[in-house]
């Protein structure tokens, strides 16, 4: 018996499939690694407690609307329509939000509410006619971005309050909000993925939804769920968003959905559904904010940056595919 295992894993194939789920596990660190190290070296501005708080600062938005992608595309389905979430809740919460009118409760309320039923009113749809995810989503995300400009008349609502700016731009014992909110979203989103029922249930519906309804999991309501929460975080992506820039603009979050989702599948979450983790999403937009960060210190123009962002995530989608095809 023990020659036996001995010659199985000894066997090309065998150590080919081992090397290629390592490489699954640990590589986004290793490049992440590697990366850092790389830019420390060519430009001593990088490692500086200034440049890394401002990467942070700047990964934040991004990796808020990563996490909650992350829950839904782990669950079996894909949303298009967060960027649009992002300008529908940042007018709807800066229309509240001017100075001595609502305490910062309300914009903020407003915002958040106006999110969770967006993602509930996706989640609705593609339970109930079976559409598609992707075409459900690229339809709200037309929608959302013309209910932006309409409750906004087509112009950026400015004059917000003081309260409500501190939200996205202020500081708490010298650190950004932003980062503090982050670190908050992570702990609360890694829990809910790993330790709770929920979370083995998302695992489940996206890993085999046959076996998932055949154990009584109810895959309607967990697609709910998943969809009301990836609104939730994207409202709250869109109200620190107004907040730091001070202006609620109906064009904000163009493209978002798009670095969101290459956040996650960078992090490992895998396209056909059932594998991914809320560390690996933020490690996967971290190296995102990276890479642009030290780009941008290299004087390296936006037009090369989007070349090198497109082959990283074609080489994360290549590597899980390689993953998934020689798992066993």
């Amino acid at each position: 018996m023990k020659n036996s295992i001995t010659s199985y894993l000894s066997k090309p194939e065998n150590s080919y499939k081992a090397r290629i789920r390592g490489i699954g596990q640990y590589g986004l660190l290793i490049a992440f690694i590697v990366i850092c190290l790389t830019l420390t070296t060519i430009t001593p501005k990088f490692l500086t407690v200034q440049n890394l708080m401002i990467i942070v600062t700047q990964v934040s938005i991004n990796a808020l609307l990563a996490f909650g992608v992350t829950f839904v595309i782990i669950a079996g389905g894909i949303d298009l329509s967060i960027g649009s979430m992002v300008a529908v809740t940042g007018v709807v919460a800066a229309s509240f939000a001017h100075p001595d009118t609502y305490p910062v409760a309300v914009p903020l309320l407003a915002g958040l509410v106006s999110g969770l039923l967006f993602g509930a009113v996706n989640g609705f749809i593609i339970t109930r006619s079976k559409v598609p995810p992707f075409i459900v989503t690229l339809g709200t995300m037309t929608i959302g971005r013309g209910l932006a400009l309409i409750l906004s008349k087509g112009r950026p609502i400015s004059n917000l309050s003081d309260s409500f700016n501190f939200l996205g731009g202020g500081k708490i014992l010298g650190v950004p909000t932003l980062i503090i909110i982050l670190i908050v979203l992570f702990i609360g989103c890694s829990i809910v993925l790993k330790r709770t029922v929920l979370g083995r249930y998302i695992y489940a519906v996206g890993g085999n939804e046959q076996a998932a309804r055949a154990s009584g999991i109810q895959l309607n309501k967990v697609k709910m769920v998943v969809y009301t929460l990836c609104g939730g975080l994207a409202a709250l992506a869109g109200i620190l968003l107004t907040s730091r820039i001070t202006t609620g603009q109906p064009n904000a979050g163009t493209g978002f959905e798009l670095d969101a989702i290459a956040a996650a599948i960078i992090g490992g979450t895998s396209t056909s559904g059932g594998t991914g983790t809320i560390t690996g999403t933020l490690l996967g937009a971290l190296l995102i904010g990276v890479i642009s960060n030290g780009l941008d210190l290299l004087n390296v123009t936006s037009y090369y940056q989007q070349v090198v962002m497109g082959a990283i995530i074609i080489g994360a989608v290549v590597l899980d595919s390689m993953n998934q095809t020689n798992k066993g």
